[in-house]
């Protein structure tokens, strides 16, 4: 299991941001509890209106959909219901992640519809290809925690788009797996996949090796799917991560805190179906929101407001003891450039001083639409320097090394003192960063750029890394599963 870096824990435990006061955190969560209560949520199922009203929820039925409008004890509950830490199980038992308040990973950006491909430079459509070989990179990454899948696989049909998904993701990962699901059907084929892949049902329903991804649709409204697949989710005993995109000034108020507040009542909305629907069931506080740029009428991912949103939103999840994933490190950027570069470090210092559990949007560039494996590569980079900074600076007894100062004394040499050499591991080292003197650097590299060395790195990582290995005859299985899977549904 891995523990990861904290920020901003006690006086010696880490950099932390203090993004709210406690009097802030209860002002927004006063506002919510008024929304609930006087707008409502707009759902579209029949079922889930049920659950509602049994929860002790208001229901009013109209053509089509419902409008709920939830006390505010329920919702106080149901937030309490919800584990406030989470592990996130995985196929290899070592990459285990623990999620508790303020351990900090990261992971990529989902859904991506285009890639780079890293041999050509090319833009194109993603394909399942693309999706399987990019979580092998992020296997092999130890900077990223947990896998989603980043691109979708549009080389396969529609309806079977979320089974292809977890099919190649299972196939070149052995980390925990964070992706949507197109109906509650292609969920119970998921299941049958993941077992497969853990050595049986039995070995799933222990170690859940995927957690469901849901949208709600801003403003305040649970779709038809997203009730289906958090009911389903639910009562399958799999995790579920709320994750509302609103855009401010668009789908939510153009004020960054009138956003903050649908926004939480969207994602709470979502842990209330899910606890009423199954009491207890792990819940994950997400959040991709960012501003709506009104000059353009895109979403501004690579903007200040994204980092400051999410870094509010990780806030909000620990007012609430939840754990957190949320955007940080996007790039509006078409190319994996300075920009990229400058966009990334923003977004996911912010996000991750915060102490977000796991931040996403390694590797993404153009508004969410385009992949790039030199941008992942090199993201990796700027994590693991951002998780050396949010450690902080230990202030005991044995690092203020006093006893080293006295026999140093003054205008004596550190470089030589055996304390230097003894503590040097623990400086921050880098990789594809270089720090070397020119004439180093032109022999090791030949002048070639960092972005051109980080595609070598991606295509070297691909062509070599082996994943956890899957149970023997599990390949076989699963193919089977995905092709019954396509004929049920009439693919050819």
């Amino acid at each position: 299991m891995r523990r990861m870096s904290r920020s901003g824990i006690g006086s010696t435990a880490g950099f932390g941001l203090g993004a709210f006061s406690r009097d802030e955190l209860d002002t927004i969560h006063y506002a919510t509890l008024q929304i609930f209560q006087d707008t409502g949520i707009k759902v579209m199922n029949e079922e889930a209106l049920e659950i509602f009203h049994g929860g002790g929820c208001d229901v009013e039925r109209f053509q089509g959909y419902g409008i709920v409008k939830i006390p505010s004890y329920v919702v106080e509950e149901c937030a309490f219901w919800a584990p406030h830490s989470i592990v996130y199980d995985a196929c290899d038992p070592d990459k285990d992640y623990l999620a508790e308040p303020n351990r900090v990973g990261f992971t990529t950006f989902g859904g991506c519809i285009n890639v780079v491909d890293p041999h050509t430079r090319e833009i194109r459509r993603a394909t399942k290809r693309d999706c399987g070989e990019i979580a092998r990179v992020c296997d092999y990454l130890d900077e990223i925690c947990v896998v989603t899948r980043s691109v979708n696989s549009t080389d396969v049909p529609a309806g079977a788009l979320s089974v292809n998904n977890l099919d190649a993701l299972l196939r070149n990962t052995g980390k925990h797996i964070f992706l949507g699901v197109d109906s509650p059907r292609s969920l119970e084929v998921m299941v049958e996949l993941a077992s497969a892949a853990t050595g049986g049902r039995d070995n799933f329903i222990k170690r859940p090796n995927f957690t469901v991804s849901i949208c709600p649709l801003s403003p305040l409204t649970l779709p038809d799917n997203s009730c289906k697949v958090i009911i389903s989710s639910a009562r399958s005993g799999l995790g579920v991560l709320v994750l509302p995109m609103a855009l401010s000034g668009g789908t939510s108020s153009a004020t960054l805190a009138g956003t903050l507040v649908t926004h939480n009542t969207e994602v709470l909305s979502g842990i209330i179906l899910a606890q009423l629907t199954k009491k207890g069931v792990p819940c994950t506080y997400g959040s991709t929101s960012t501003i709506l740029d009104l000059r353009f009428g895109t979403s501004a991912i690579g903007s200040p407001e994204y980092g400051m949103i999410n870094a509010s939103i990780a806030k909000l999840a620990q007012y609430y003891r939840l754990p957190s994933y949320v955007g940080g490190g996007a790039s509006d950027s078409k190319i994996p450039d300075i920009q990229s570069g400058y966009e990334f470090t923003l977004s996911a210092t912010l996000s991750a001083l915060a102490g977000a559990n796991i931040v996403f949007g390694s590797g993404v560039l153009e508004q969410g639409l385009t992949i790039d494996y030199a941008k992942l590569v090199m993201d990796a980079e700027m994590i693991r320097m951002i998780q050396v900074a949010i450690g902080g600076i230990e202030i005991s007894d044995d690092k203020l090394a006093m006893d080293v100062i006295h026999e140093v004394g003054s205008g004596g040499a550190y470089i030589s003192h055996e304390h230097s050499l003894r503590t040097m591991r623990s400086q921050s080292r880098s990789k594809l960063f270089d720090r070397r003197s020119r004439s180093d650097w032109m022999d090791l590299t030949s002048g070639a750029s960092m972005r051109e060395r980080a595609y070598g790195a991606a295509i070297d990582i691909i062509q070599n890394h082996q994943p956890y290995p899957l149970p023997e005859g599990a390949a076989d299985t699963m193919d089977e599963i995905v092709i019954e899977f396509e004929k049920e549904l009439g693919i050819a």
